[in-house]
């Protein structure tokens, strides 16, 4: 179950996102607030995994308040103003509704909420170092890869791209090369460029600002040499 709260300073905007929550049943209200300095006192006493938030609101608004959280939540910005959407997702929210809300178009957004959660409860029970998968958030979907298939990861702002042996798909996952990074075994990738994870196991060659992959040729940061060392003992001329 995920834990949630509601932050609007229109009742009916509370009443009516507490009702479509009864219809979607894996998402429980453990609050409801009116504005931001009221949600700030439960998030510090009452921790949630989840937030639906108005954006507009009197004193601190929405986006402020998701600048000031003691924790970060997952946070679905639901508000009348399509403006504020680029300063949304740069706060890295899971979504952005605009009022009124269609049902399905409100449960789309609850089921990312879900796979997201699923997905961090994935990397907290992959506590052993010998783990030959993990999960990622993919396309709606949580998607679980087998680490000898990675070949490379590269860094889109925002995103990663899981490149793959065997000619199948890369896959695009909305999360930063970081915090993938900070889940794979270090004995077995390894930075070498700051939009770059390559696999160990699938490099075949390595010269002065690149790396040879199987099937592809990627640039080394001389910032990240050290990694080189670390994989191949030796120190690089």
């Amino acid at each position: 179950m995920i834990r949630c709260l509601i932050i609007d300073d229109e009742p009916l905007a509370l009443d009516l996102i507490e009702d479509n929550l009864r219809q979607v049943g894996y998402i429980h209200v453990a609050a409801k607030c009116r504005n931001a300095a009221d949600a700030l006192r439960v998030l510090r006493d009452d921790p949630v995994d989840l937030i639906f938030c108005d954006i507009q609101m009197p004193g601190l608004n929405g986006l402020q308040l998701v600048q000031n959280m003691p924790y970060k939540p997952m946070v679905i910005f639901v508000t009348a103003y399509e403006h504020f959407a680029l300063q949304g997702f740069e706060l890295d929210v899971l979504d952005y509704l605009i009022k009124p809300v269609p049902m399905d178009r409100f449960h789309r957004a609850c089921q990312k909420a879900y796979l997201a959660m699923e997905m961090k409860r994935a990397y907290g029970m992959q506590t052993n170092p010998g783990r030959k998968y993990l999960f990622v958030y993919s396309d709606y979907n949580l998607v679980k890869i087998s680490l000898e298939q990675i070949e490379y990861i590269e860094g889109l702002k925002d995103y990663v791209k899981i490149h793959l042996t065997g000619g199948d798909k890369p896959l695009l996952s909305r999360m930063s090369i970081k915090s993938l990074e900070q889940q794979l075994p270090n004995e077995q990738f390894y930075r070498v460029h700051k939009s770059y994870i390559i696999n160990v196991d699938h490099v075949t060659r390595i010269r002065r600002g690149r790396v040879k992959t199987v099937n592809s040729e990627l640039p080394l940061s001389d910032s990240y040499r050290d990694m080189i060392h670390r994989m191949t003992g030796r120190v690089m001329d």
